[in-house]
């Protein structure tokens, strides 16, 4: 390549990318996720019909579904982006990570069961809180919910948001869809019951090993943006105790960072647990739902300014390389 062509090229691969997941988010906080023929949607039916017939309760089974209807998406997208012009790249990259982004659902959740926690209406505030968490809730009291939906705000701020955006910014497009297909999978499938223990298995350990710096990454910018000491110290002291790896850091440190305190018992299936406490501080209330919220759109901003000063680095680095 001619010294000429160094600065074009050097702007197209480190300055698109940014500028590609600026306009994914500003899609995202415009339209919101499709409400009819979401491509998650039609992806999560063929999930369900592979499982019925491939799900042989093992581990094999399981690891060649999760391949089956994971890896010829990513392939033909990898494909398709590579041998395409810079526009139809760009364009792509964009329409990708807009399609696995939910960062305005995730806020209209919050808020959808903060109005009605705040207006004293606790049979809708239980209802609401049902659609974003898996524990039983139609006994929830009013702290019960609201901490129900903090913790799910945070914990789905990396799995909704940041784990596509880092990926994306690792790998572009491709990168992007392989986490979220993958995160699916693990909704659906990562069960640890007679169902899904095996066949599951494969489909969880991918998620946790794909989650395992975005969710990290996610605990230090929640802490940084809030309460940052007590926020790294409940990470430190809290997260471990956790059952899930990625949750717990990504819990702790924004519970913390917010100065609230979450964990506690849950009824999960008709069983209560008593789970680890997480961050300290307060019993949240529904102002703190919105909180967890903002908090999230607050990461997600310094995650763009994040790309874009990492992208001017490396395109600096390299032209000084090249010359």
């Amino acid at each position: 390549m001619s010294d000429s062509l160094v600065p074009a090229a050097l702007a197209e691969q480190y300055f698109a990318l940014p500028f590609a997941a600026l306009a994914a988010v500003l899609l995202d906080r415009c339209l919101g996720e499709v409400r009819r023929w979401h491509p998650l949607v039609g992806f999560g039916r063929v999930v369900n019909w592979v499982e019925g017939w491939a799900n042989r309760r093992s581990l094999i089974s399981g690891v060649a579904a999760w391949c089956w209807v994971v890896l010829p998406g990513v392939v033909l997208l990898f494909v398709v982006r590579h041998e395409a012009s810079f526009g139809l790249r760009w364009a792509l990259d964009v329409v990708v990570l807009y399609f696995c982004l939910g960062a305005r659902s995730l806020s209209e959740h919050a808020e959808a069961i903060a109005l009605p926690l705040q207006a004293g209406d606790l049979p809708l505030a239980r209802q609401k809180v049902g659609w974003i968490v898996s524990r039983e809730t139609a006994a929830l009291d009013t702290a019960g919910v609201a901490c129900a939906a903090v913790e799910s705000v945070l914990e789905n701020g990396n799995d909704a948001v940041f784990g596509a955006l880092f990926w994306f910014a690792v790998a572009g497009a491709p990168g992007a869809l392989l986490y979220r297909l993958a995160n699916t999978l693990d909704a659906m499938w990562g069960y640890r019951n007679a169902r899904f223990n095996a066949f599951g298995c494969c489909a969880a350990r991918i998620d946790d090993a794909l989650n395992w710096l975005p969710a990290r990454l996610t605990a230090l910018s929640y802490a940084l943006l809030g309460q940052t000491r007590q926020a790294l110290r409940c990470w430190r002291t809290q997260a471990a105790r956790w059952e899930s790896p990625n949750a717990g850091p990504v819990m702790a440190a924004g519970a913390g960072s917010l100065g609230l305190c979450c964990g506690g018992a849950a009824v999960y299936h008709g069983r209560t647990e008593m789970r680890p406490t997480l961050g300290c501080g307060a019993a949240p209330g529904a102002a703190d739902v919105l909180r967890a919220s903002r908090l999230v759109g607050q990461t997600l901003g310094l995650w763009l300014l994040s790309i874009f000063v990492l992208s001017a680095l490396l395109c600096a680095v390299q032209g000084v390389w090249r010359a």
